[in-house]
């Protein structure tokens, strides 16, 4: 597994546990639709990439034209 997706994997990870935290505490409210769902989803989004190695976000832009970097 390489270093970018582990990295993801751990990004997502703390980004759903700091929303799930955050809720069980009573600081967020996340029954009624609001802006921590989107970052639920961003969060979510970043751990299935990590574990997947698919990101819908690479492939809308692969098939806009854009390449992939040769470096690193």
């Amino acid at each position: 597994m390489s270093i970018e997706r582990i990295v993801r994997i751990v990004v997502g990870f703390f980004i759903l546990l700091s929303l799930t935290l955050a809720h069980t505490t009573g600081t967020a409210d996340l029954s009624s639709m609001s802006w921590l769902w989107f970052t639920a989803f961003v969060g979510a989004n970043l751990f299935q990439s990590g574990l997947t190695n698919w990101c819908p976000l690479v492939s809308i832009l692969k098939k806009a034209g854009l390449k992939d970097s040769a470096c690193c």
